[in-house]
């Protein structure tokens, strides 16, 4: 049995990912290419062994995060009352 690599799938696939939606165009009767593309591509994977094993982080996780503190971007307005009085009798 032939063993294969992650590398060497990936590079199968991303081989038939490049060549399988070439588009072949001839011209048609009024002078326009006429393009015609491939119905479907099938990728068969039955006789490929991907081997591998599961690595996970080392370290604990942190369950207890701090919240960041962060200045308020919007002032806001408490004499605006006020303010809308001033406008009216500016406007006046």
């Amino acid at each position: 049995m032939i063993k294969i690599t992650i590398k060497a799938v990936a590079l199968s696939i991303g081989m038939a990912m490049a060549t399988g939606g070439v588009a072949f165009a001839q011209e048609s009767s009024d002078g326009e290419p006429e393009i015609r593309y491939r119905a479907r591509t099938e990728i068969d994977f039955e006789g490929v062994d991907v081997a591998g094993e599961l690595v996970r982080p080392q370290g604990a996780l942190l369950l207890d995060r701090k919240k960041g503190s962060f200045n308020p971007l919007i002032r806001l307005r408490e004499e605006f009352n006020l303010e809308m009085e001033h406008s009216v009798n500016f406007i006046r």
